[in-house]
């Protein structure tokens, strides 16, 4: 096992930080989340778990942080494409928004989780961190995509919400469980498959047109 040094400084406990989220993540991409716990997290980064403990509580704390990372991600990347000056053509929208969340589909991955799993097993506290990231940019987020996407600003949160649940039931771990497959491979049914982008863009359209005759 690899010495362990506590972080001292700030700078010191955000690069521990980025170590553990990193290491979460690279669990997610090779086992499933039931699978995961602080002693395999801990394993892959050459610590004890006791060290692990130095900086988390439980896996749920650190898988909310990296959502929060997807998220900020995700949004940021959104408002660039889609908060032009000038409301797009809804066809060009869609299909923007679309590469967009094929680009972040594993942030839809996790959530899939976020609210069964990883928010039901954190302290209040975290979680209050957690949905303050998410007020802070809210903002922007209106301000931007209500020009963009020719939306009135006071429903940008409900479309991007929309959006957001849909992409998540597209990219989460039911339709692409390998147990599921099998079943439904028992059944003599070919599973459907999924053209991430495409059905986003696709219900993405769909919500547009809805939304700016509203």
């Amino acid at each position: 096992m690899a010495e362990f040094k506590r972080a001292r400084s700030a700078e010191q406990k955000r690069q521990r930080m980025g170590e553990i989220k990193g290491a979460a993540r690279r669990q997610f991409d090779a086992r499933p989340y039931h699978q995961i716990t602080l002693t395999t997290i801990a394993g892959e980064l050459g610590w004890s778990r006791a060290n692990l403990y130095k900086y988390v509580s439980t896996k749920e704390e650190i898988f909310l942080l990296v959502m929060a990372d997807l998220r900020d991600a995700y949004t940021a990347d959104l408002v660039d494409a889609l908060g032009t000056p000038r409301a797009l053509d809804a066809s060009t929208a869609a299909r923007v928004w679309a590469q967009v969340a094929g680009r972040h589909r594993t942030y839809f991955r996790y959530g899939d989780l976020l609210y069964t799993v990883i928010e039901t097993n954190v302290t209040v506290d975290k979680l209050e961190q957690f949905k303050r990231g998410y007020y802070a940019q809210l903002p922007e987020v209106r301000e931007r995509l209500s020009r963009g996407l020719g939306v009135r600003e006071e429903l940008v949160e409900q479309l991007v919400n929309t959006v957001y649940h849909h992409a998540v039931g597209l990219a989460g771990s039911c339709l692409n469980n390998p147990l599921v497959a099998q079943a439904v491979a028992r059944l003599g049914i070919e599973p459907a498959h999924v053209d991430f982008e495409a059905q986003i863009e696709e219900f993405v359209l769909m919500c547009l047109t809805w939304y700016r005759a509203k």
